[in-house]
């Protein structure tokens, strides 16, 4: 009787498990309990041991989770936009999914792994083209110029970029075979970095939806296309080196530069729309595509960002490339060498390899009186592993590893939103070195900041779930539920007289105006007639 007992609750337990996982309804189960009885009541005495075993394993397999793994299309932009992406890959290739990475021939990033499949494709020009046109950055970076004429410099730089990705992206779309294996793979979702434009092309073509990994898009296309308020009155436009907190003049230029936006962004982007409006044969803009976008993964938080109003479908992910330290086998000895005293990084970013011989030697002059440094000059430096080990330095490297971390950071502004990020870090720190003047001492003065970092640090990790888990979160939840329909505002269906209720405003004044108009002459009427009635009893009189 005991043993009968056993085996009812054990399968009551294996029940639960189905109910709890979706596979049974209670009323399935209600329907069950009759044939459970009859079977408990016919069981041998001999076959006791073979059913509790049986159930046993039963139960054992409904109580593990279901996987329900799905296909990826990864189109990524190469350099240290995939190193940050490729966390992402890798852990949505261990909760099952099936990645497949489209690959330039020219990237010296992106590479194989167990963890995806690559799919290489021949580009219209050489890595040796590619980083000729990026020469001239490095001759005008340390050259002092005006506002205006680096924003110049930015936005053509940038056009520069959209032109050689438009002529990579056009022998994708143009490869037949490449197309058809694609389509044939019958893809759930597509993740890219939007700074490309062939992956919204392709989401288009296979009807597939798109989760966008970014940073953010030159003049703010993304807030744009995700039709994102952007108030100017305390929202800094891109490249403006404003704050959130601004003066009357300052909130002129800031109305301004925003009033230009659009045009810069027709100006910048002309390449991808004529892409796009030649390969999808219709008039849809680049922004229009990207407002179909399911999901907008941000890689910042408003620890470091300054506060602004996001939309539903704009999900922040800051601190998603601060993955976990690494050891540091070749640079064990240097970073346990200081010891408490701590060492510091130096590094410019990956796009500069070369500076003026006067300008190194400032750099050399203000550093080597220092304990310990590390200078990346070329090649990728393990920054998130090094940073892990820091104890009281201040490196100069990316502001929202070293908050993560708790280490303190010297931004150094050189060129593209790097000021603007200076500006959101000065507004913590109070210090930053300028690109034309090095002051020596600055550097010393940031050990006094090292408490305000920590706080930082603590307002960063203080949430409830990691970045890199909601990231696979909104992942998996757009090719569950084939996108995030709901999570799409109706501002990208109204015209812009409609966003601005222009004309709901100009029906209001015209009614306005016609009761003012009425009131004023009723009010003349009865005048006149107090006027004309008053003057005939004058008269009878």
């Amino acid at each position: 009787v005991v043993i009968h007992y056993i085996q009812y609750i054990i399968i009551c337990v294996c029940l639960h498990s189905l109910v709890f996982n979706s596979l049974l309804s209670l009323q399935d189960v209600r329907f069950l309990f009759p044939f459970i009885y009859f079977l408990f009541s016919t069981m041998s005495e001999f076959s006791i041991g073979v059913w509790f075993s049986t159930l046993g394993f039963i139960a054992w397999l409904c109580c593990l989770g279901l996987v329900q793994g799905g296909k990826v299309l990864v189109v990524p932009a190469d350099g240290s936009h995939w190193l940050s992406m490729k966390i992402l890959v890798k852990e949505l290739y261990h909760r099952g999914h099936e990645i497949l990475v489209l690959v330039p021939e020219t990237s010296s990033v992106i590479h194989g792994s167990e963890s995806y499949k690559t799919e290489v494709y021949p580009v219209p020009y050489t890595k040796e083209e590619l980083y000729q046109k990026f020469d001239r950055l490095e001759d005008d970076v340390f050259r002092k110029s005006s506002r205006m004429t680096e924003l110049h410099n930015n936005v053509q730089l940038f056009i520069d970029y959209t032109s050689i990705q438009v002529n990579g992206c056009e022998r994708v779309l143009n490869n037949q075979s490449l197309m058809t294996r694609l389509r044939k793979e019958v893809f759930d979702l597509v993740l890219t970095d939007p700074v490309l434009p062939c992956s919204s092309i392709l989401a288009n073509v296979f009807s597939i939806p798109t989760v966008y990994f970014l940073r953010g898009l030159l003049c703010d296309l993304d807030l744009q296309a995700s039709q994102c308020p952007s108030p100017p009155s305390y929202v800094p436009a891109y490249f403006s080196g404003n704050t959130d907190i601004m003066t009357f003049p300052q909130r002129v230029t800031n109305m301004a530069m925003s009033f230009m936006q659009p045009y810069v962004c027709k100006m910048t982007f002309r390449h991808f729309d004529d892409l796009v409006s030649r390969y999808l044969e219709n008039k849809t803009t680049y922004k229009d595509l990207l407002s179909h976008g399911a999901v907008w993964l941000l890689r910042y938080d408003f620890t470091f960002e300054w506060p602004r109003p996001l939309m539903p479908n704009m999900v922040s992910i800051g601190g998603i490339n601060c993955a976990k330290k690494a050891p540091l086998p070749d640079l064990e000895e240097f970073v346990n060498g200081p010891g408490e005293d701590g060492f510091i990084i130096f590094t410019l970013g990956s796009m500069l390899h070369n500076m003026p011989e006067e300008k190194a030697k400032q750099f050399f002059d203000m550093l080597l009186f220092l304990v310990e440094v590390l200078w990346r000059y070329t090649g990728w430096l393990p920054q998130n592993d090094l940073l892990g080990v820091l104890k009281s330095s201040s490196p100069m490297v990316e502001p929202t590893v070293s908050t993560r971390v708790s280490v303190m950071l010297c931004p150094f502004p050189l060129f593209g939103d790097q000021l603007d990020n200076v500006h959101r870090m000065v507004r913590n720190m109070d210090v930053y070195l300028n690109e034309y003047s090095l002051f020596t001492l600055q550097l010393w003065y940031f050990l006094s900041y090292k408490e305000k970092v920590v706080e930082l640090s603590q307002v960063h990790l203080d949430r409830p779930v990691e970045p890199l888990d909601t990231a696979v979160f909104w992942t998996e939840f757009v090719m569950r539920h084939k996108g995030a329909a709901h999570l799409r505002v109706s501002a990208h269906d109204l015209n812009w007289i409609q966003y601005h209720s222009l004309d709901v405003i100009g029906f209001l004044i015209i009614i306005l105006l016609t009761v003012l108009f009425v009131t004023v002459k009723c009010c003349l009427f009865c005048t006149r007639k107090c006027c004309r009635h008053g003057a005939a009893k004058r008269k009878s009189e």
